[in-house]
């Protein structure tokens, strides 16, 4: 099964994008080669392009008071578990104290690296942290994996906890929803929402289908659009119908 998902504002948009940046940085930091470290290098500088919203830290902060609050009603409801509650109160605490505790603006201690900036000026360009351009960047390359991972990680540490709140956050947010089946017919389904307001749009989809959806939305209403791609991958609109699973999401 493969899972789609769809950002109905901006905010939650920057909170999916940084979210693809940090698996990747993940699966690269974790590797021993010297240009799989390079790729986790670059994505940390894609996450100061993209977290670079100044309101940041405190939209989070907020949505993570607001879940709180919201959890904590829940305390008196017989139907939930005292015990599950609890930890996640407990997460809620642990990710906003950690994150009230970053100082200063997410990476800079990236940005006050002039070593780091110079080999991000770079990268910047195509080519451009070639050994002949960045000779101390190559000589780092060239050392011990292990010392190449411990660098990395301390220079993405002081924004791990604003990782740890975009995570928090999404996992809310999926969990917020229950996904109900649907059927695309002739490639195309459409819901009115009659003016309520969701945060995130999930699809799920049998991959042997070979449908790719092309999803369109605002607070009326709801558009997919199946596609499939023959053999130079342009996508061709599908006529046949197609079974999915879709969940709205909101706080």
């Amino acid at each position: 099964m493969i899972v789609y998902e769809y950002p109905f504002n901006e905010r939650i948009r920057t909170l999916l994008r940084l979210e693809d940046l940090y698996e990747k940085f993940a699966f690269f930091l974790h590797q021993e080669h010297p240009l799989q470290h390079h790729v986790a290098l670059s994505t940390i500088f894609e996450m100061l392009e993209v977290a670079g919203r100044a309101d940041l830290k405190s939209d989070l902060l907020q949505e993570l008071e607001r879940q709180k609050q919201t959890l904590m009603g829940f305390r008196s409801n017989p139907n939930v578990q005292p015990e599950r509650l609890d930890a996640v109160l407990a997460e809620l605490d642990q990710i906003s104290s950690a994150l009230i505790a970053a100082q200063g603006k997410t990476g800079q201690n990236v940005r006050d690296n002039e070593w780091l900036m110079s080999i991000r000026g770079r990268t910047i360009i195509p080519g451009g942290a070639c050994e002949f351009d960045l000779p101390s960047y190559y000589a780092w390359q060239q050392g011990p994996p292990q010392k190449r991972f411990d660098d990395i990680a301390a220079w993405f540490a002081p924004m791990a906890p604003l990782f740890g709140a975009i995570n928090l956050v999404l996992r809310l947010l999926r969990e917020s929803g229950r996904a109900a089946p649907m059927v695309a017919h002739a490639g195309s389904y459409q819901q009115m929402l009659q003016g309520k307001v969701y945060q995130m749009l999930r699809l799920t989809i049998d991959g042997q289908l070979g449908a790719i959806p092309e999803i369109s939305a605002n607070k009326y209403m709801l558009w997919v659009r199946f596609t499939s791609q023959d053999g130079d991958m342009k996508p061709k609109p599908s006529e046949a119908d197609v079974p999915f699973e879709l969940t709205l999401c909101n706080f």
